[in-house]
């Protein structure tokens, strides 16, 4: 394939767009009932077990994606992303986070430099810190032990840990390692979210975590800021080179802002923000949290993946399967969305990760060389753990749209409860659900039953069911750092293997900037406005009301420094 060509010129991929009427003729329910298509549709790896034979497709489909990711030349693109090649053309730069989790012994390369010694340097120098700070021998300003870390960043500096530290609060190892500490993540430059993540803290047991890449990023700064005055009117500004550490590439500016450059903890520019919970963004928070044996757990499992992932042929590699399902969802069955339906309380914020992992990754209008593309790309991903979702958008991927679904199970629950007398326990009532909601979608109810069950006429269209739904499921042993890991590697890659086969760059983000690039315009109008009285000008007319009006209405709002969060 020449590189201005697309991948939707190929044979491939007209061949899947003429299979789709073939498929439009098949319903779920009558596919389920081929046993050979449902027991191959079975895959298992490393403890975890996929499902996928409630997907809208054949054997035949999967041959003819397969066709499609060899015109794609998949297998070709894995190889580059591992061999450290610059798969991300726009920003010149290499997609290493599999590197993140290599073994000590490995051997990955960038730029003709195996960047692994580099990688164990910071991890550990992660786990010499984490481990002083744990233990009492680093203290704070005034002698006293630092439970407590707020972690400053947003995106993916706190995206990533956030799910991470989510699903190992209740893990069993994991809250044991975490007994009388706590983390909490500052995101939002939200004053709201300052007073949240303040409150009940005291500056003496609290470390603060900076998480940017250059220093420069705004919110993230404003927040580090609003910390470091927190800190220093109540222990003095000596005390922030006890109290807070950076995780940064720009030393200049971390020491300008009175982090000791030996606090700072190293990353690289071929990790993307939304790949970064893997390097010191997200390892030196959990290893504060958790403690680094924890963590390096977690390490392994994606590290586990990474090598399937690799290694596993495409037939039996279970992010290639799930990426190519999802491009057939996409880009020929037309499904513009993906709920992630997690049975587990402890996966609630995955979803949320992934949204970035996926959404920002794969929502581009343009191939990799900048050809506009005449097809949809990513998906709109949302999601919430079962059953609470049941209860609040299952209506819709039942009757209304139609929405390809994970469901994710845990065999052993982190937190299990026994009651006597009941006809299950907590989580076998939790896990009926996951067996049962995917069934539902594939098979529908018919009018015909309902009659059969003396449904009244009047009711029989509004409980019928179409079915015809697909769905996958993924079946975790339990859910440790461990499993933790792999699950978040599974994503990654199924999120890259969409992008290498629609030809994309999965790994920049210029549609974040624009934005960005405008609130610099506004924030200098507001300083203007509030510090010069200047007028509002150079807005369209809708947008100059609005400011005018919010300059007006919070005229009256202190901005001097001493009233500086005076509710906390």
């Amino acid at each position: 394939m020449a590189s201005s060509a697309l991948i939707s010129d190929t044979e491939s991929w007209k061949d899947l767009r003429a299979h789709v009427e073939e498929i439009n003729k098949t319903h779920l329910r009558d596919l389920m009932n081929n046993t050979n298509r449902c027991q191959s549709m079975m895959l298992e790896f490393d403890g975890i077990l996929i499902d996928y034979s409630r997907q809208r497709a054949t054997l035949d489909t999967l041959n003819k994606l397969f066709s499609l990711a060899e015109a794609a030349r998949v297998k070709e693109k894995i190889i580059r992303m591992f061999n450290g090649e610059h798969i991300n053309s726009t920003e010149n730069r290499s997609v290493l986070h599999v590197a993140l989790r290599a073994p000590r012994d490995a051997v990955i390369n960038s730029d003709g430099k195996n960047v692994v010694p580099e990688v164990w340097h910071v991890l550990d120098k992660i786990r010499d810190f984490s481990e002083r700070v744990r233990s009492g021998a680093w203290v704070g300003a005034t002698g006293k032990t630092l439970k407590d870390v707020v972690a400053v960043g947003i995106g993916g500096s706190f995206l990533g840990p956030l799910f991470v530290h989510t699903a190992l609060q209740t893990e069993a190892e994991a809250s044991k390692c975490a007994r009388g500490r706590q983390l909490r993540f500052l995101a939002n430059v939200d004053p709201i979210d300052v007073a949240r993540n303040i409150t009940g803290l005291n500056p003496e047991t609290t470390l603060v975590v900076v998480v940017s890449k250059t220093f420069t990023t705004a919110e993230t700064m404003l927040n580090a800021r609003t910390m470091r005055e927190w800190i220093s009117s109540a222990l003095g500004p000596q005390a922030v080179a006890k109290h807070m550490v950076a995780v940064s590439t720009n030393l200049k500016l971390v020491e300008q802002f009175g982090i000791d450059p030996n606090n700072a903890f190293a990353f690289w520019d071929w990790v993307g923000g939304r790949y970064s919970v893997c390097s010191a963004v997200g390892v030196l928070p959990l290893s504060l949290q958790y403690g680094f044996s924890i963590v390096e757990k977690f390490l392994k499992g994606a590290s586990s993946v990474d090598q399937h992932f690799l290694s596993a042929p495409f037939e039996k590699n279970i992010p290639v399967l799930l990426g190519l399902l999802s491009v057939w969802n996409v880009s020929f069955l037309g499904y513009p969305a993906r709920a992630i339906l997690p049975y587990s309380q402890a996966l609630e914020k995955l979803a949320p990760h992934i949204q970035q992992v996926s959404m920002e990754s794969n929502g581009k209008g343009v191939s990799i060389d900048g050809v506009p593309l005449p097809y949809q790309t990513g998906e709109i991903d949302f999601g919430e753990p079962g059953t609470n979702g049941q209860h609040s958008f299952y209506q819709l991927i039942h009757q209304g749209r139609v929405i390809p679904c994970d469901f994710i199970g845990v065999v052993k629950s982190q937190q299990p409860i026994y009651l006597k007398d009941e006809v299950v326990n907590n989580h076998d009532e939790l896990m009926s659900n996951f067996f049962a909601q995917p069934d539902a979608l594939a098979y529908g109810k018919t009018p015909e039953q309902l009659q059969k069950e003396n449904i009244p006429e009047h009711l029989v269209s509004h409980k019928t069911f179409s079915g015809n739904r697909p769905s996958l499921s993924i079946l975790l042993p339990s859910l440790n750092a461990y499993n933790i890991g792999q699950l978040l590697a599974i994503y990654e890659h199924r999120v890259a293997v969409q992008g290498f086969v629609w030809c994309i760059n999965s790994f920049d983000q210029w549609g974040v900037e624009l934005g960005k690039s405008l609130a610099t315009q506004v924030r200098k109008q507001l300083h203007a406005s509030r510090k010069k009285g200047e007028s509002v000008e150079g807005f369209n007319f809708s947008t100059k009301t609005l400011i005018t009006r919010y300059l007006e209405a919070s005229a009256d709002v202190p901005s001097d420094p001493s009233t500086l969060l005076p509710n906390i």
